[in-house]
This record gives C-alpha cells, sequence and structure tokens, in this order.
C-alpha cells in the first residue's frame, strides 16, 4: 500500500516538475536571446513560457526585465494579450496601463485598455479613453460606436427620469411644460444630438443595422423636440 503512494506521489508531481524544468529553460532562453539583441527569438521563447507558467513569466517579467529596454513593451505585449484572452481582465488591464505608460498615444494599446476597462464595468473610464483614440484618429469605428451608443443610452436613461417625473404631474401648467420642453431639449443637445454626430460617422464608413435604427430612433425625438 506504502509503495502504490508513493507511486501516486510520483505521478502527480512529475508534471509540475516537468514544466517547472519547461519554463525555467525557455526563460533562460529568453534572457540570452535579450542580451544577445534577437527580439523575435526572445518574444517566441517567452510565449512558451507563459503557456507553460503564466505566473513565473509574469514574475519574470517585474524582476528580470529591464522596463528602459526595447524589449519591454514587446514582452508586456504578451502577458497583456494573453490575460486578455483568458478573460483575466483585471490583470490585462494591468499590463496595457504598463504599455501606454511608455507608448501613450498608441491607438492599438488605448483600444485594447478600453475594451478592459469596459470587461471590468468600468464604461464611464473606456469612454474617456475613447476619447483618446478619437482625437488620434477621428474615424476609428471601434471608438466611434462605443461612444455614440454611450451617448445614446446616457440620454435615453435621463429621458426616462424626465418623463416618469413629468407624468407624475395630474394636470402640468404651462410653466411646469415649458420646463419639461426646456428638459428634453437639454437632454437631446448633451446626448441625443452627440450620439446623432458618432453613429452618423459609422453608417459612413459601415452599414451597420443597429446603427441605422438608433439614428432613425433619434430622429423621431428630434422632431419631438422640434415640435
Amino acid at each position: 500500500m506504502k509503495r502504490w503512494a508513493l507511486t501516486l506521489s510520483l505521478m502527480l508531481l512529475l508534471p509540475c516538475a516537468l514544466m517547472a524544468q519547461t519554463v525555467d529553460a525557455a526563460l533562460q532562453k529568453v534572457s540570452s536571446a535579450l542580451s544577445e539583441g534577437q527580439p523575435n527569438q526572445a518574444v517566441n521563447f517567452f510565449r512558451q513560457a507563459i503557456r507553460a507558467d503564466i505566473n513565473r513569466s509574469e514574475m519574470y517579467y517585474w524582476t528580470d526585465v529591464d522596463k528602459s529596454s526595447v524589449m519591454c513593451p514587446l514582452l508586456a505585449q504578451e502577458l497583456a494579450t494573453y490575460y486578455q484572452n483568458d478573460r483575466n481582465y483585471d490583470k490585462a488591464f494591468l499590463f496595457y496601463k504598463e504599455l501606454l505608460q511608455k507608448d501613450p498615444d498608441n491607438v492599438k494599446y488605448l483600444l485594447a485598455y478600453a475594451d478592459t476597462e469596459v470587461c471590468r464595468g468600468k464604461e464611464k473610464e473606456a469612454m474617456r479613453t475613447y476619447e483618446q483614440v478619437i482625437k488620434l484618429d477621428p474615424n476609428n469605428l471601434s471608438a466611434n460606436i462605443f461612444i455614440g451608443n454611450f451617448y445614446y443610452w446616457q440620454a435615453e436613461q435621463e429621458k426616462e427620469k424626465l418623463d416618469q417625473d413629468y407624468k407624475k404631474i395630474s394636470s402640468p401648467n404651462k410653466m411646469q411644460h415649458a420646463r419639461y420642453r426646456d428638459g428634453l431639449n437639454a437632454i437631446f443637445i448633451t446626448g441625443y444630438e452627440k450620439a446623432k454626430e458618432y453613429l452618423q460617422n459609422v453608417v459612413k464608413q459601415f452599414p451597420s443595422t443597429e446603427a441605422v435604427k438608433t439614428l432613425d430612433k433619434i430622429r423621431l425625438i428630434e422632431k419631438e423636440v422640434n415640435k
């Protein structure tokens, strides 16, 4: 019985030992490639290390990689991509933030960073990031889609509250009605009209059925505002 237990323990430990050897070997090759100025090899070996043991690979990045080197962003990108694909959005967010500190106007990094913010439930923060993208690339499709829909959703929430409050008044007088109209007009200018601008830019580039439907709804609200 003891012999079987020992054999079983060895069988369970063997894969862990092999994995440790694999990641150690891969990371050693990363170090060699970095010292020899071979970026492609370094990235390939680091990718192998990540697949073998993501935690050891991340620790290697924080402790062994020169953060001022040109190779640093390439390895950070590998970690960010792995975590994003693995749906570990907190970790992905951390590494895209790391990348943006080195290259703050990189649209590719900004888009990935915004995506992790959305997946973490930080829509308002994502909105600000997409606005940065628009400044750098006004016709960026992803940014226009998000910003247009965000403004529309925000306006819908405000209009719903305005309508609910107005309906509570059984017999509104002229002043109350005027306030309602002023509120509706303000929501249109600050929300629906901005959504319209971005969604029109989307439709110019891509035949989005959803964007067209939203624009049709905005036109109906515009008619109501202009009555």
